[in-house]
């Protein structure tokens, strides 16, 4: 089952959604212990966002997704980067048991990373289903980039959610997994999953964006059904220019959140020290 991140949305998620701070891969670097030997799983993967800056770090990089246009771009650019590690799986969470048959016994993921996706999945039983799937101290990390557009604490993104709440004639409340109560419900759930030392950290960053940066980033995330139409896109800006704020730049806070748990560790796989 797709999401509606298809078509133009696919395009503006490959042209618009802001990549992860490298401290973000440091920390799952040192975290799992991985190494170049090491095989992870971009489960929602999108078109490569966090996928592609993992893949010189390890052996091979699993992007799996289930949509075919985000592939596609994700695989466009592989190429364009000249990631030759990176392999990309049409599937959702719900596929999981299923990539497991196909890794077989001898090829156990370090990690799995799941990026601003796990709000379309049924986490609870996706954590229990990928704990088989990993090798010793390996793990899942459910990372949060940054709070939706329209949900932040500014003036902009205050005026931002009225005027989209207008047109699409609804209240915009969900968080899409960034809220502090989704973390706290979803290291619960990798808990009783059965993963161990579950930790959080968080990037923190200030972002100016140009008025096409927010209306490309707000693209990506309107579902294909309920993107306007490509003549219909001009109206639709010009409704949201005016009633934004006058400015050149619109000052974003990124608080980009990373939960981890992983399975009990052999000494071969041992992390660095840790105070």
């Amino acid at each position: 089952m797709t999401v509606g991140f298809r078509g133009d949305v696919a395009e503006y998620y490959a042209k618009f959604r802001r990549g992860y701070p490298e401290q973000v891969l440091d920390f799952l670097q040192d975290y799992f212990s991985l190494t170049a030997d090491d095989s992870v799983l971009d489960l929602g993967c999108g078109t490569g966002q966090l996928a592609l800056p993992l893949a010189p770090r390890v052996r091979s990089v699993i992007g799996m997704d289930p949509e075919p246009d985000m592939l596609r771009l994700a695989h466009a650019a592989a190429s364009q980067r000249e990631v030759r590690n990176a392999t990309w799986v049409l599937g959702a969470d719900t596929d999981v048991p299923a990539l497991g048959t196909l890794l077989g016994r001898g090829s156990s993921l370090a990690m799995t990373v799941v990026g601003q996706a796990l709000h379309w999945m049924r986490h609870d039983e996706l954590f229990r289903d990928l704990l088989p799937l990993f090798r010793a101290g390996g793990g899942i990390a459910v990372i949060a980039n940054g709070a939706p557009l329209w949900l932040q604490d500014t003036a902009w993104s205050r005026a931002l959610r009225t005027c989209l709440e207008q047109h699409f004639e609804t209240e915009l409340t969900a968080s899409c997994g960034t809220a502090d109560q989704d973390r706290i419900r979803y290291a619960q759930a990798l808990e009783e999953a059965g993963f161990s030392d579950v930790r959080s950290t968080t990037v923190s960053y200030t972002d100016e964006l140009t008025f096409q940066q927010v209306i490309g980033g707000l693209y990506s995330a309107i579902p294909a059904e309920q993107l306007p139409g490509i003549d219909q896109r001009p109206a639709f800006e010009e409704n949201i220019r005016r009633a934004l704020p006058g400015a050149e730049f619109f000052s974003e806070q990124v608080h980009v959140s990373v939960l981890a748990g992983r399975t009990a560790r052999l000494d071969a796989h041992q992390p660095r020290s840790e105070e």
